[in-house]
């Protein structure tokens, strides 16, 4: 099982809105097949690891493993575990069962109904683990909320003025190249007004190979500028407000959402999200937009870290009461992890 994980994690930020599940096929305590779902629309974990076996009688004395419960509905594909039990498989290990209604025990009773023994629960925590964006999604119907934010070593986020479309940097390359990774794997980015009016982002990945994430700008008096970066219509991108967008263009890609502005922003703002399938969220910024996530606790990691430079004086680092889970060096930069149990 620790195997299929571990397929499972190269699918990272490739299978949305799908989760990412890998599969083994085992003959007399050998591995004879394996494979992962690569990406949304392609083959199953299941259908890549049973076309890799070479010789398919071995499937009828054979063990398939899979992270997740194989699919009982036809999707993009046909269900997986139809697949397994046209090659009569007769022993099924099941990493976790699938949150998503359309599954959520169908696969295992299917199986079950064929004839076919299963064993579920295997590395169940880590199965599920690996997952969280999925099940944050369907159990909580909210995206899996990441923060994300550098400080000085004196604690502030930026100086107090700097000049617009410039941003201050606080790490350095490595730093900003393993951020460019993370956008990769997440399904979304947001931002506040005050960082496009200042920085003027991009906010793709554009030093790390894969997908870009879906750009979300939470602006509630539509004060950014209609030539900002994030308006300039290649990627999918998500304007929060609570204005008449009558004012702006119509932009290729940009989707106006109006959203109340009250204490429960947080929660509109993930309602949005969860409208839009999305199923994961990196917040970058700035300092209020991070604060008002916090104060509501609704975050699951925060990922913060910590330079070099030092400004005396500054916008503060957003207040954060939470003992460190984890702590790395990342070139001169150090690397805080939290997560919100």
């Amino acid at each position: 099982m620790q195997r299929c994980i571990d397929l499972a994690q190269m699918g990272l930020g490739k299978t949305y809105p799908n989760p990412m599940v890998g599969s083994v096929v085992v003959y007399q305590d050998k591995i004879i097949g394996e494979g992962w779902h690569q990406k949304a629309g392609d083959h199953h974990a299941e259908v890549n690891a049973i076309n890799s076996v070479e010789d398919k009688s071995l499937l009828k004395k054979a063990i398939i493993y899979v992270s997740l419960e194989p699919c009982s509905h036809f999707g993009k594909t046909p269900p997986c575990a139809d697949l397994i039990i046209h090659h009569k498989i007769p022993k099924v290990v099941v990493g976790c069962l699938d949150p998503n209604p359309k599954v959520a025990g169908r696969g295992v009773k299917k199986l079950l109904e064929a004839g076919c023994k299963v064993a579920v629960g295997v590395l169940e925590d880590e199965c599920t683990k690996l997952n969280k964006r999925f099940f944050t999604f369907h159990q909580k119907k909210r995206p899996y909320v990441i923060l994300k934010w550098a400080k000085t070593s004196d604690g502030f986020i930026a100086p107090k003025e700097q000049i617009s479309g410039h941003p201050f940097w606080i790490t350095g390359k490595a730093s900003k190249q393993l951020v460019h990774k993370w956008r990769s794997e997440e399904q979304a980015i947001l931002v506040g007004t005050t960082t496009v009016l200042k920085d003027n982002p991009q906010l793709t990945n554009r030093l790390w190979e894969g997908n870009s994430p879906v750009r979300v700008v939470l602006d509630q008096h539509l004060k950014i500028n209609k030539e900002a970066a994030v308006l300039d219509g290649t990627l999918k991108t998500i304007i929060l407000t609570s204005k008449n967008q009558s004012d702006f263009p119509e932009i290729k890609n940009v989707h106006f959402e109006h959203i109340e502005f009250d204490q429960n922003l947080t929660k509109h703002l993930c309602d949005v999200l969860y409208k839009h399938q999305i199923q994961s969220v990196i917040i970058e910024g700035g300092a209020q937009t991070l604060q008002t996530f916090i104060d509501a606790n609704l975050w699951d990691e925060a990922r913060v870290f910590t330079g070099k430079k030092n400004l005396k004086l500054g916008i503060e680092s957003p207040e954060f009461k939470k003992n460190t889970s984890q702590t790395f060096q990342v070139a001169e930069d150090q690397l805080s992890l939290y997560y919100n149990d």
